[in-house]
């Protein structure tokens, strides 16, 4: 699936329902209110008709048209704006005097808008008038904020998709992660198997080589990663382990495979800290972590210290070390599949070690802290 396409096809169909919409509102908002400003004048010229009404005029059609005005605010002020009538206005008052006050201050705010319209009451005296003051229905003002709810809503959809492609896609790599590790843990068990056979038959054709166990300890070794391989995407089986204990072995494997100018350190606290967790694959994320901090001191000299400790409710392991360092750039990025500085490797190093611990374990596992020049240090949370 070409994710950048649907990318852009949604952005694209976003922007166009959202203009479309907001032109469509627009064209009907302005329908409705030079409808409802029609409307108002003719209210305003029954208005004057009654004001200059004699015993002679018919106002049963002035009256229906006056009284036919339910929904649009209307406010009748003589020149010096004191009131002279209004209706529809929703009083947010108590007072006969504060209502005067806010139905003359809710008058001049409409003449303010240009929502006026003004009646001459005498041909002869051009100061003889009132001003009919009217505000927009409530149906005209909720069509008018209609387009903004709608763009809120195609915006929201917007990123709810954007946000079930990216799962989407996310949920594809780690597909792919999960096949690829089990069928590297397939592929290695026949050679694997061999190997531990001719193990066997050289201990009985050469018992007295010293090279031999050391042989059988890197083929089971070897046997232990495949069988680490094909348990991602697997539900471990946690069981209590010693945090003390799990460090010990990965040191003494890391010790012994790693250069003497490389001084591997343990700190641990008083007491033995135990955790439920699954002791091969957590092995494996302290090792991937001492590996990158080898790797981080470009064989020089140097130091890796890995420290246990405890809060309250968690459990801690922190391992640094004195090597270059990561840039500030990338560390948004140190756990990205596929994310790499090195010329050789993958770049899933981290990323299997951040779900072993987050998924797995329901852990947390971050960069507390970073230098150039000075080294790194990986934090990882657990709870107890």
């Amino acid at each position: 699936m070409n994710y950048n396409r649907v990318k852009i096809a949604l952005v694209v169909a976003a922007v166009a329902i959202a203009v479309a919409s907001l032109l469509v509102s627009h064209y009907l908002v302005s329908d409705l209110s030079r409808e409802e400003r029609e409307r108002m004048e003719t209210w305003a010229q029954a208005l004057r008709t009654l004001n200059q009404a004699d015993e002679n005029t018919d106002l049963s059609l002035v009256l229906k048209v006056l009284q036919g005005n339910n929904t649009i605010p209307v406010i009748v002020t003589d020149p010096a704006g004191r009131v002279m009538d209004y209706r529809n206005v929703p009083m947010k008052v108590k007072t006969e005097a504060d209502t005067i006050t806010y139905l003359e201050n809710l008058g001049s705010r409409y003449r303010d808008h240009g929502n006026y319209i003004r009646i001459n009451l005498s041909r002869r005296d051009s100061t003889d008038y009132q001003l009919v003051c009217y505000d927009e229905s409530l149906m005209l003002k909720r069509l008018s904020q209609y387009p903004y709810w709608q763009l809120g809503v195609v915006l929201l959809f917007f990123v709810i998709a954007i946000f079930a492609l990216l799962s989407s896609k996310r949920a594809e790599q780690n597909k792919v992660w999960v096949g690829l590790s089990k069928e590297t843990a397939h592929q290695l068990g026949t050679p694997i198997s061999s190997l531990m056979a001719w193990v066997e038959i050289l201990k009985e054709s050469h018992p007295d080589d010293e090279l031999i166990p050391e042989i059988d300890k890197d083929v089971k070794r070897l046997q232990l990663v495949a069988d680490r391989f094909s348990k991602i995407g697997s539900l471990p089986e946690p069981a209590e382990t010693s945090l003390r204990e799990v460090v010990d072995h990965v040191v003494d494997y890391m010790d012994r495979r790693t250069s003497k100018s490389i001084e591997m350190v343990k700190e641990f606290p008083a007491g033995d800290i135990r955790v439920s967790l699954c002791q091969q694959l957590f092995e494996w994320v302290i090792e991937n972590l001492c590996k990158n901090a080898v790797d981080a001191m470009g064989g020089q000299r140097g130091r890796i210290t890995i420290r246990v400790d405890e809060s309250e409710t968690r459990a801690i392991v922190e391992v640094s070390d004195t090597g270059k360092g990561i840039p500030k750039k990338d560390l948004g990025n140190v756990f990205r599949p596929g994310f790499t500085t090195k010329k050789r490797g993958w770049g899933l190093g981290l990323s299997l070690a951040k779900r072993i611990v987050e998924e797995y374990h329901k852990g947390h596992i971050f960069v507390k802290q970073s230098e150039i020049g000075k080294g790194t240090t990986f934090r990882i949370e657990l709870r107890k």
